[in-house]
């Protein structure tokens, strides 16, 4: 008997997102594996999951606070929210007053959230992360694309951004990912400051997503955008990246400097109707994330050299191979690589798109899991793919790097290839793909 059941239009055009499929793929595929032999495996290169151990001192709290099942307040408990001012201010140089921040279920929902509740047109740079456009088709938000320059290093011209605010009319706001998923690109002061130039001549609002800045290799440079233009910056950061907790679902947004009660309020309002509250044995955990601790402090400079010795690698790699060009990350654990070079092979190969360029890649016997095409906001003729640098075990990378760091560039090498090998694997077999066709 035919189902009676219809969906609504707008949600049968959004797809499952590819980096979250390929995850689940890649993931069953190992888990049979680990049953039963396999001929093969893939590389993992679709799904951006930081590698590393949530931090012990999370941990411990989390376990500690597992009898409180109460719920509790929507925008979040009064101790996290102060630990998370206070982390603005150390790590940041923000003065964050806590009736600004809103605790969430994860990044992904509090930028839900904005989208629901700020009215305008969304304005991304593209390529971008792979979770704004599925986002803004189930809000029937009207959006705006810029293209990024390779030549620029992936990074908005300010220029671009006031051709596109000029031309429309209404309230904006810019999605500005600063460190940038999928390339890599951290925004220096100097940039930021003239894209708020920008932003405040047209009374646009930024939505910065800092999720990465706390993996910025360098980060005595990085500048949070609300720094620049606290007035109309939201910033959103969470747990998930840089203390590798993606699985907590914890995150949060500061509301801009001059952000009247009525906003708050309905942001709050929003939240309440949609998720009631953030777990809170989950909340109390947080609070040992935010908290300074030396554990944390030291978590952090691990991992961000980890993710910089990989980065650098993978890059230097993969822009030896033939006439691809590959980002050099400055932030995150992802870098972009550029294919066009290879359009017309890709093509008579079949890949007619740049969606079809993740089918070519994963196809036997290469086996390589990456993002393309419209997923990251790519045109159809623009092929090019992310790759997230995660494939390898996070926790045997941090005590090999905390018994001896790498001192030069030959140990620097080593040590990827040693404790990374299906990163190292993966570039390999990314040659042969481009030596294939050719």
């Amino acid at each position: 008997m035919e189902s009676k059941i219809r969906i609504e239009p707008y949600v049968e055009k959004i797809t499952m997102p590819e980096n979250v499929r390929i995850g689940n793929l890649i993931s069953e595929h190992r888990r049979k594996c680990t049953k039963n032999s396999c001929a093969f495996d893939y590389y993992g290169f679709a799904f951006g999951q930081s590698p590393f151990p949530v931090p012990s001192i999370v941990q411990r709290a989390l376990c500690e606070h597992a009898n409180k099942g109460t719920y509790s307040s929507t925008v979040g408990i009064e101790p996290l929210r102060t630990a998370i001012a206070s982390f603005m201010e150390r790590y940041y140089g923000l003065e964050v007053d806590t009736d600004r921040i809103f605790v969430g279920p994860g990044t992904k929902e509090i930028i839900s959230i904005i989208f629901d509740t700020i009215e305008g047109d969304i304005v991304i740079p593209t390529p971008s992360w792979i979770g704004y456009g599925p986002l803004i088709s189930l809000k029937h938000k009207n959006s705006h694309t810029i293209k990024l320059d390779p030549s620029k290093g992936y990074k908005l011209d300010p220029n671009d951004l006031d051709k596109v605010l000029s031309e429309k009319k209404g309230q904006h706001i810019l999605v500005l990912n600063n460190p940038h998923n999928p390339t890599g690109a951290v925004y220096t002061r100097e940039e930021l400051t003239e894209i708020a130039r920008v932003c405040d001549k047209h009374g646009a609002l930024v939505l910065a997503d800092e999720i990465y800045a706390l993996t910025t290799y360098d980060f005595e440079r990085f500048t949070s955008m609300g720094a620049i233009y606290p007035e109309g910056t939201f910033i959103t950061n969470g747990i998930s990246k840089d203390r590798s907790a993606g699985g907590y679902r914890l995150g949060y947004a500061i509301l801009p400097s001059s952000c009247p009660e009525k906003v708050k309020s309905a942001f709050a309002k929003v939240a309440a109707t949609v998720y009631t509250n953030v777990s809170t044995p989950i909340q109390y955990a947080g609070i040992a994330a935010y908290e300074h601790s030396e554990e944390i402090d030291h978590y952090f400079s691990v991992t961000r050299a980890i993710h910089d010795i990989i980065g650098t690698y993978a890059s230097r790699r993969i822009n030896k191979i033939g006439y691809l060009h590959a980002t050099k990350p400055q932030g995150t654990f992802y870098l972009f690589v550029n294919f066009n070079a290879y359009r017309r092979e890709m093509m008579i190969r079949g890949a007619t798109s740049s969606n079809e360029l993740a089918h070519a890649l994963l196809s036997h016997p290469y086996h390589l899991a990456v993002v393309t095409g419209e997923d990251i906001m790519l045109e159809d003729t623009d092929y090019g793919a992310r790759f997230a640098l995660v494939d390898y075990d996070g926790a045997a990378a941090m005590d090999a790097y905390e018994n001896q760091a790498p001192r030069n560039e030959k140990e620097r090498e080593e040590f990827v290839e040693t404790h990374a090998p299906r990163i190292v694997a993966g570039i390999d077999m990314l040659e042969l793909f481009i030596n294939d066709l050719t």
